[in-house]
């Protein structure tokens, strides 16, 4: 058969058209029907999800809970009677049955996955939700129950007793980790984490700490603050505290500090005075206020019933005397007056020109040798209170006699003594208890003419003047 020219029209036979227009009706009833069952689907879904989210926002969850899981079948239900309803029309629309069975799948899935979520929001919201948040939150939080703490209520075997240098290494903070012995220890009691603790102070005065363990470790936090003494087992685990296994303790109940006031005049610590200090003592215009347990020498005097011990220049108004107190001015000095004396005892120098002594012992010193001997000179005497002009050979002697009265001394300045030549002052002492009297004794050594004036000064204070005369010395070659 010959084959048509190419741009004519190819021949259709007349059934196979008919055919054609068909199969385009069953597809465009096919898709209205799958059209229709989608819409219905989606608005179902829609109103289902909106209903849930609506229960949900305004707190009524216990309420959408039950709504929701008893609607959720009589959805399914109606959706499933919607499915048969367009099965019905479709099987009545469409020529077959292969084309009505179809889109059941399609209409299947779609409705499987919107009624998921609904399923899922009020299951997922079980255990947050009615009687079981209730009872969550109205049941009170019971708290951690904490394990009791071990302890050693066990004692090791005894073990060697520490020596005394380990001893030294146990109770010095930084030093001696490791040392361990048995020993005792005394401190103050504490507890630290419920455990009884005992304070040691150590040789440098810091603190030690040591964990008291044993049978004994329940009793011993009865007995907080005291003084307690333990002995066993000692091991110093670090540099500033350790472990004691107690063996046996003992504790003391601390007494009330009673703090006692001091005494309004207390006086300070006496001291030895050295050297230095004691020859500050006996100078002249020095020395004021030193006060401290010395040994000083000097010549006995009397004024009136009290004895004075001049140490330097007698005799002038630079004299240094010293009024004898205490035990050993005792009356058997007496007879010690005019002679040199070593007194011992606790020395206050009040002025430059003096004090007290308190003598706890007197020792009697031979006299020192006179430095000029009165033998072959040529004296003059003078008695009393006489304002006179005598004349004195060169290196020949003068004696002026005064008498003494209680409380006050005869003295010359010392310029003057310089210049006539004074070589002694000596104090004697009245016969049978009378008026002591006392002898300057002058070697004049430069010829001319000098004026020697005698003060009666008061006793120690001889700035205080009561009354004085004057002499006239011509020293001839």
């Amino acid at each position: 058969m010959a084959k048509p020219k190419s741009g004519a029209k190819k021949a259709t036979p007349a059934g196979k058209t008919g055919a054609k227009s068909a199969a385009k009706k069953d597809k465009s009833a096919r898709l209205d029907l799958i059209k229709n069952a989608s819409k219905r689907v989606a608005t179902s879904t829609t109103k289902l999800v909106k209903g849930v989210g609506d229960s949900v926002t305004k707190g009524a969850k216990a309420a959408a809970k039950k709504a929701a899981v008893e609607t959720a079948p009589e959805k399914e239900k109606v959706i499933e009677k919607d499915k048969a309803v367009e099965k019905e029309k479709a099987a009545e629309k469409a020529p077959s049955k292969k084309s009505a069975a179809k889109p059941a799948p399609a209409a299947k899935s779609a409705t499987a996955k919107a009624a998921a979520p609904a399923a899922k929001t009020p299951a997922g919201t079980k255990g947050t939700t009615g009687k079981g948040a209730g009872k969550a939150a109205s049941a009170p939080a019971v708290p951690a129950v904490e394990k009791p703490r071990p302890r050693a209520t066990k004692l090791p075997p005894p073990g060697e007793p520490l020596t005394k240098r380990e001893m030294e290494q146990l109770l010095t903070a930084g030093e001696g980790r490791g040392v361990m012995g048995e020993g005792s220890l005394k401190g103050r009691l504490v507890v630290l984490n419920e455990m009884p603790n005992l304070v040691v102070v150590g040789r440098d005065k810091r603190e030690l700490t040591f964990l008291l363990q044993g049978p004994d470790q329940e009793v011993l936090p009865a007995y907080v603050n005291h003084k307690v003494s333990v002995s066993g087992m000692i091991r110093k685990t670090t540099n500033h505290g350790g472990v004691v296994d107690v063996r046996k303790y003992s504790a003391k109940k601390p007494e009330a500090e009673v703090v006692e006031a001091p005494p309004a005049d207390t006086e300070p610590r006496l001291r030895y005075l050295s050297p230095g200090e004691v020859s500050m003592v006996t100078a002249a215009g020095m020395g004021a206020g030193i006060k401290g347990f010395a040994a000083v020498r000097g010549n006995l005097e009397m004024n009136g019933e009290e004895f004075i011990l001049v140490v330097s220049n007698g005799g002038t108004r630079q004299q240094v005397s010293f009024l004898i107190e205490g035990k050993a001015a005792v009356k058997s000095l007496r007879k010690n007056v005019g002679h040199t004396l070593q007194v011992m005892g606790v020395v206050d120098k009040l002025s430059g020109w003096g004090g007290r002594i308190t003598a706890e012992n007197v020792e009697p010193r031979p006299s020192e040798a006179r430095a000029v001997s009165r033998d072959e000179m040529e004296m003059v005497h003078i008695e009393g209170e006489v304002p006179t002009s005598v004349d004195v050979k060169l290196n020949h002697g003068l004696t002026v006699r005064l008498p003494e009265q209680p409380g006050f001394t005869w003295a010359i300045e010392p310029t003057a003594a310089k210049r006539v030549g004074l070589r002694e002052a000596n104090f004697e002492p009245g016969p049978n208890g009378g008026s002591a009297t006392r002898e300057f004794f002058f070697t004049p050594r430069n010829p001319g003419t000098f004026e020697v004036e005698f003060f009666l000064a008061k006793a120690l204070t001889p700035g205080l003047v009561d009354r004085s005369f004057k002499i006239n010395v011509t020293v001839k070659p």
